[in-house]
């Protein structure tokens, strides 16, 4: 029976945050005459808020002294923010500065050439959802993927299930014939809210994330020669590294907890 590897982007297939998400916001406050920047401290605790509007919304709700004018004039201001942020996102990835993360390739050009369906569920926008995949994959493995589930397209964005349920219905696949890789907890949650077992490979900003429901949880992928370290879990790893008999383990596994997310 086909199975479906559907994997979060930022922080799974690089290591977006640090050094793409949170650059690039910083340069459009600084371009649209915003008085703050935010310190990797403050964007740690802000990812525990899926989607890069609600993560403003949810700063400026910090900073009452932060004085966007109505709440019309607030939302305004937050959209044309992203909305530069993202094709600065898109900038810094086109230009090579996010390579992708190990074993991320390899392992989905793997689960295409055994008939697996594969696709990307994301909170981020599409269009730097896309500019990832294409630095990372290549334009040749994309094409063969089943697509990218991105952005707004969800009432309720992760830990939210609501990405990865609308991701299943589209592949046709129920929970039990699916596996997720994830980076967060909030991820990892939207992925135990839908019942998808689910692996967990630690990005910079999660290294202390709880990931109680994941089948496993490891440091990256790994690549032939270049082990990933074991850190939670099932030991799912063949020779160092995370590989199709991994996801198959997964998915044969104790279905994930239906987790809370809220």
């Amino acid at each position: 029976m086909t199975k479906a590897l559907i994997l979060d982007c930022d922080g799974v297939l690089a290591d977006t945050e640090r050094d793409g998400h949170l650059v690039a916001f910083n340069q459009a406050f600084t371009e649209l005459g915003l008085p703050f920047q935010w310190s990797e401290q403050e964007y740690d605790g802000l990812l525990k808020v899926g989607g890069g509007k609600e993560r403003m919304l949810a700063y400026l709700a910090q900073h009452p002294e932060i004085d966007l004018g109505s709440d019309e004039d607030k939302a305004a201001k937050v959209a044309e923010v992203h909305k530069l942020k993202s094709k600065l996102y898109v900038e810094l990835v086109e230009a090579g500065k996010l390579p992708g993360r190990p074993g991320v390739k390899r392992l989905i050009e793997s689960a295409l050439d055994d008939g697996w369906q594969v696709a990307v569920a994301s909170t981020s926008a599409t269009k730097s959802v896309e500019a990832v995949l294409a630095a990372v994959v290549g334009p040749m493995t994309r094409a063969r993927m089943e697509g990218v589930w991105a952005g707004d397209i969800v009432p309720a964005k992760k830990p939210a299930p609501d990405i990865y349920l609308m991701t299943l219905r589209e592949l046709g696949r129920t929970a039990d014939e699916a596996v997720v890789i994830e980076d967060s907890e909030s991820g990892a949650k939207a992925a135990a809210a839908a019942g998808i077992r689910h692996i967990v490979t630690v990005s910079s900003f999660t290294t202390r994330d709880p990931f109680p429901a994941a089948s496993a949880v490891v440091s990256n992928l790994g690549e032939p020669g270049e082990p990933a370290e074991f850190l939670a879990g099932v030991d799912l790893r063949h020779d160092g590294v995370i590989d199709l008999e991994s996801l198959r383990a997964a998915v044969a596994s104790t279905p994930a907890p239906r987790a809370a997310t809220a």
